[in-house]
Parts: C-alpha cells; structure tokens; sequence
C-alpha cells in the first residue's frame, strides 16, 4: 500500500512512518503541515493509496489536518483518507465521517494498542470502507441535539446510540435488559426504517452514519 502521510511532530511522523514500512507499506511522502499536505497530493504523479493525517497542525494548529482532507477529497472523491489524531474536532469529523463515497476513518492515537488493529484500520479505509473510533463517535453524539430520525421508536433509538458507541449485540442486551434475540429484532427493524435491504453490505456501519449525521 502507498501511503502520503502528514503529522507536524517530526519524531511522531518519522516513527509512524517506520512502523508503516515495517507492515510492508511504503511511504510515498510526507507532509509537516496541512498547506504542505495539499501541495504534496497535488504534486504526486500517481495518487496515493491511503492518506494518513494528524488533525491539529499548522497554520492554525486547530483542524487543519481535517480541512486539507475534505480538500483533498474535492479534488478526488474516492481517495481513502484516514484521520489520526489525539483530538476530535466537531464540525469537520462530522463532515469527514459522512462523505457519501466511505474510504474514510478517524482514529485516536492513544487508543490505537495493538499494530494488527491500526494495519487492519490501514487496509479497511484504504479499501473504501469506514472506520470510526468508539471514542469518537461519543464525542460527536455529545455535541449535537437528538436528530430527526422519528422514523425510529424511542427503543430503537437507544439501540442505534449504543451501536454508534461501539456495543457488540451482547453488550446491548446487557445495557438495555433485553435478550438478544430482542436486540437483533430491533436491529433489523432499524434497517428496515432506515431503507436498508438484507442484501446491503454494512448495513451497521451506514446506520450509524446516518444517526451521525441527524444528530
């Protein structure tokens, strides 16, 4: 896999990019800040597999890692951009998350434990797929009044939040009181709310998406 990769901490950057390698990607550039970042994509001859950024680094050392990644993907709808940060910015990981055409995620550096974990985070993005922190997806039910999805009964409601917290169906039973077979019942009555058919592929993720963005 080639991977761009942009973090403003040299140390950080040239770590993270040792241990890309030695999962056998390679490293077709870098980038130390996000003005740096966009010029770099829009100088590579060949678009990359994967963009990894930081979110908060120069110019404003806010959210520019997240905004030179939504420029990113104007300029290539379907290039797979993996957000990787210590911090969670609202407005613009929202945005991110949301983009109809998946091949995104966001993940928290101090949660990322295991290697295998953050390669199989690498592959899932890079291949189109979604890839979102639980910690994250907390955060950002946090900061917005319940959406309009009144397509939904109040327990279906409490199910989909715990989905979007990251809750196996086990854990859900557990959270709610219920049995499992309950649980899967009104998954499946949350997908069909939702206009998803048995025959749609991640169904759980895409769900969670929507309820992201009614938040």
């Amino acid at each position: 896999m080639r991977i761009l990769l942009a973090d403003d901490a040299a140390l950080l950057r040239e770590a993270l990019g040792a241990l890309v390698e030695r999962l056998g990607h390679e490293i077709v550039a870098t980038a130390a800040d996000a003005t740096e970042l966009v010029a770099v994509y829009r100088g590579l001859a060949v678009a990359p597999d994967l963009v990894v950024t930081d979110v908060r680094m120069p110019p404003t050392r806010t959210d520019d890692g997240l905004r030179a990644a939504l420029e990113i993907r104007a300029l290539a709808p379907t290039q797979p951009v993996l957000a990787l940060s210590q911090y969670v910015a609202d407005r613009y990981a929202r945005d991110l998350l949301t983009l109809p055409e998946g091949g995104v995620g966001y993940l928290l550096k101090e949660r990322v434990n295991r290697v295998a974990d953050f390669d199989a985070a690498l592959a899932a993005v890079a291949g189109g797929g979604t890839v979102i922190d639980p910690e994250v997806t907390r955060f950002l039910l946090r900061q917005r009044a319940p959406g309009p999805l009144d397509t939904l009964t109040a327990r279906e409601r409490e199910v989909l939040e715990l989905m979007a917290e990251g809750a196996s169906n086990a854990e859900i039973g557990a959270r709610l009181f219920v049995t499992d077979a309950a649980v899967r019942k009104h998954i499946g009555s949350i997908f069909t709310r939702l206009g998803m058919q048995p025959s749609d592929e991640n169904r759980r993720v895409r769900a969670i998406l929507m309820y992201l963005q009614a938040r």
